[in-house]
């Protein structure tokens, strides 16, 4: 299995960590390290806060700092934390960097500078953007490649990133066809691809592990699910691997298509770890039968989320 040579110094299951709001739509800080706990006692290797699928766009820049402060105090190191620091800015990304290293991050998560479905930045300007975040702290930075940003980053130029940009070492592919860019970003960069990452959800991630991803960044809802996948294959037990990624499956695809960012706080509600899973307005609710379907299925396999808080 084609992989850097080097040891990583992150791998395994991090999923990203909803915030989690009250019925007036104000962080519920109680909620939040209720919503941690499980997410550590679930499994989880380490986690990601202020992702998008932490309703990080829905965030005051003061309520981010109050959620880094709690949440990495919280933590209190049981687990590494990466801390999405995205900005369109160069300076404002590189600021929100530093103060997230100096919070405790084990790492910092960065979309490519963008804004709306038209303003993007060439090349020239995604590779001065970046060298200018690793230039302000001492972490690695997880390049997070989405759809989202609306901006192509080919295989080459990430591994050359990853060569000539000392803090960049790690990606999450979320993209279509992920595990054949991890490949070739793998081949291109070799160990300065130290982090070579599924991402979306896991909905590829036999795919992408056979390609050689280290790592999964997933949703909060049943890491304990996503551990039963990847530690097998870690371990040499393909199929051990796929036998768990066939019963986790519907699952994980039923959060990817049809409940999104919004499912891992329904389960959590649906277990009695929170009291609420509402997110911030413009962003809806799910459905009722959308939520039913959801927990039917998280009862079918066996999810930790739905007795943890019991």
């Amino acid at each position: 299995m084609p992989m850097s040579q080097t040891r990583p110094r992150y791998r395994g299951v991090f999923p990203v960590v909803p915030t989690i709001f009250d019925e007036r739509g104000e962080l519920d800080l109680e909620g939040q390290k209720r919503c941690v706990d499980f997410m550590i006692e679930a499994g989880s290797d380490g986690l990601c806060i202020l992702a998008n699928f932490s309703e990080q766009f829905v965030l005051t820049d003061r309520e981010r700092e109050v959620l880094t402060a709690a949440i990495l105090d919280h933590v209190a190191r049981r687990v590494p934390v990466i801390v999405t620091t995205t900005h369109f800015s160069a300076r404002i990304c590189a600021e929100r960097s530093r103060q997230a290293q100096a919070a405790g991050a084990a790492m910092v998560m960065v979309m490519p500078p963008y804004h709306g479905a038209t303003i993007r930045v060439p090349e020239a300007g995604i590779f001065s953007f970046f060298r200018s975040v690793s230039d302000a702290i001492d972490i690695p930075i997880m390049i997070q490649d989405a759809p989202v940003s609306g901006t192509t980053l080919s295989a080459p130029f990430l591994a050359r990133m990853a060569r000539e940009i000392e803090q960049v070492s790690y990606f999450k592919v979320e993209v279509p066809f992920a595990a054949a860019k991890l490949r070739e970003l793998i081949a291109l960069g070799g160990d300065a691809i130290e982090g070579p990452w599924d991402g979306e959800e896991a909905i590829t991630l036999m795919a992408d592990l056979d390609a050689g991803a280290t790592g999964a960044m997933t949703g909060g809802g049943f890491p304990d699910g996503i551990r039963q996948i990847v530690d097998a294959y870690r371990e040499g037990r393909r199929e051990e691997a796929a036998e768990a990624y066939q019963h986790w499956l519907p699952l994980i695809n039923y959060e990817n298509r049809q409940c999104g960012l919004l499912a891992a706080k329904a389960l959590m509600k649906a277990g009695g770890i929170i009291g609420c899973d509402a997110p911030r307005a413009p962003l809806q609710p799910l459905h009722p039968a959308t939520r039913t379907g959801l927990v039917e299925i998280a009862q079918r396999a066996g999810a930790l989320v739905l007795r943890w808080g019991r």
